[in-house]
C-alpha cells in the first residue's frame, strides 16, 4: 500500500527545481545575502498580488503579527479580540506587547471567529480585532469591517494560512489596517525556511514597520525605537519570487481537490465536511473535517477507550494515510492563559475533539485521494 502523507513538499520542488536552483545560485554568486534588490522586488510583486500599496517583508509570520501590533501602538492596558482556534503565535504576540487577548467562540461551519459574538466582546479597552483566516477560509470581512468602523477599532488580519484567499473578489490582507502573512514551508506560498510579510495601504504604518524590523533605526546608527532584527533572507525572497507566479494555479488545484473531497465525503453520516461561505474563496491550506456521531462516539469509547476522532485517525494511519489535528486544545484553555477570565466558549471546546485534517497539497494525486476517501469510509464501517 502506498503511504499518503498529509503534506509532501518535495513534489512541488521537483516541478520547479531548475528555476529554484538557478535563482539560488544567482544569489550565492552575488554575495548579497541580506536585503538588496531581490527582496525589494519581491515586496513590490507581493504588494501587487494582494492589491495593496505597501508590503514589508520580515523573518516570519509571527514577527509580522508582532510588528503589526507594535506599529499601531497596541500595548499594556489594551484588549485585542481574536479567536481561540488558531496557532499559538496569533495570541502569543498580543501578550508579548503587553496587551490582553479576548477570545470569542467560533462558527462551527467555518472554524473562524463568530462575528455575531463580536460586538458583545467590545469594551472601552478594546483597541483591535485580530481575525484569522483559518485553514485558508476567509472571514466575512464585510461584516467584520463594518463593526470595526462603527467602534473605531484597528483590524489586523492573520493571513498566515490563507495567501490568495478572497472575500467578495478581494484578497485577504487588503481589508484591514494590516495583513500578516507567513511563508513557512507548509503554507500555500512557502519558502524553504522561515519568512513573513505585512501588507498595508497606510504609508505611515509601512514606514513604522520598516524601522521596527531593523532595530528601530530610521537611518544607519540612528535609533528612534526599540526594535527587533526581522529580515527576510535574500535566498528566501528569491525562492518566493519563483513560486509566486504559480500560486493561483496551486490554489486552484487545492480547490479542485476540496471539491472531490466534498463530493465523496458529504454522504458519510458521521463526517461533517468544511463549508465555504458564499462570497468567500477558500484556498484550503488544510481540509479539515469533523467526526460527529453520538452513536459511533459511544461505540469507540466502549470498545476502544478512544474518541471517535482519535480512533479514526489511528485506523487511517494503519491504512497508510497520514492526517493531522489542528488544534487539540483551544488557546483559552492553554496553561499560559489560565489566569485570564474567559467567557463561555462551548463550540470551540467541542470542536477541538472532533476535527481531523486530511491530506491536502496541490500535487496530491487522484489515486492517493481515492485511497484517503476509501480508507475513511472503511474505518467508519469497521465501527
Amino acid at each position: 500500500m502506498t503511504n499518503v502523507p498529509p503534506l509532501d513538499l518535495t513534489r512541488q520542488y521537483e516541478i520547479i527545481r531548475e528555476q529554484i536552483n538557478a535563482k539560488v545560485q544567482d544569489v550565492l554568486a552575488s554575495g548579497r545575502y541580506i536585503g538588496g534588490s531581490i527582496v525589494d522586488d519581491f515586496e513590490k510583486q507581493f504588494a501587487k498580488y494582494i492589491d495593496v500599496s505597501h508590503c514589508v517583508s520580515c523573518n516570519s509570520g509571527t514577527d509580522a503579527l508582532f510588528l503589526a501590533l507594535r506599529a499601531v501602538n497596541i500595548g499594556p492596558g489594551d484588549e485585542v479580540i481574536t479567536t481561540p482556534f488558531t496557532f499559538f503565535a496569533t495570541t502569543e504576540v498580543i501578550s508579548a506587547v503587553g496587551a490582553t487577548p479576548i477570545f470569542i467562540d467560533i462558527n462551527p461551519q467555518t472554524f473562524n471567529l463568530d462575528i455575531q459574538q463580536l460586538e458583545a466582546a467590545i469594551t472601552e479597552k478594546t483597541k483591535a480585532i485580530l481575525p484569522v483566516h483559518l485553514f485558508g477560509q476567509p472571514v466575512d470581512m464585510t461584516k467584520l469591517m463594518a463593526i470595526a468602523r462603527q467602534y473605531n477599532l484597528i483590524v489586523i488580519e492573520d493571513c498566515a494560512q490563507a495567501t490568495g484567499a478572497e472575500w467578495n473578489n478581494k484578497k485577504v490582507g487588503s481589508f484591514g489596517d494590516i495583513g500578516c502573512f507567513s511563508f513557512f514551508p507548509t503554507k500555500n506560498l512557502g519558502a524553504f525556511g522561515d519568512g513573513g510579510a505585512l501588507t498595508t495601504n497606510n504609508p505611515a504604518i509601512a514606514a513604522q514597520v520598516r524601522m521596527l524590523k531593523n532595530h528601530g533605526q530610521s537611518n544607519k546608527y540612528f535609533y528612534e525605537h526599540i526594535g527587533i532584527n526581522s529580515r527576510l533572507d535574500t535566498i528566501q525572497a528569491a525562492i518566493l519570487q519563483v513560486k509566486l507566479p504559480y500560486l493561483d494555479s496551486w490554489n486552484q488545484q487545492r480547490r479542485d481537490l476540496a471539491d472531490i473531497y466534498h463530493k465523496f465525503i458529504s454522504g458519510i453520516s458521521a463526517v461533517v465536511p468544511p463549508q465555504e461561505l458564499a462570497g468567500g474563496r477558500c484556498v484550503w491550506n488544510q481540509y479539515t473535517i469533523m467526526l460527529k456521531s453520538q452513536e459511533l462516539e459511544a461505540t469507540a469509547k466502549s470498545r476502544f477507550s478512544s474518541s471517535l476522532r482519535d480512533w479514526v485517525r489511528a485506523q487511517l494511519q494503519n491504512k497508510g494515510i497520514g492526517s493531522a489535528i489542528y488544534y487539540p486544545t483551544p488557546l483559552h484553555l492553554q496553561p499560559v492563559y489560565k489566569s485570564l477570565a474567559h467567557r463561555q466558549l462551548p463550540v470551540v471546546e467541542q470542536i477541538c475533539h472532533q476535527v481531523l485534517s486530511l491530506p491536502m497539497f496541490p500535487e496530491l494525486s487522484t489515486p492517493q485521494q481515492e485511497q484517503v476517501i476509501f480508507a475513511l469510509k472503511d474505518s467508519l464501517q469497521e465501527l
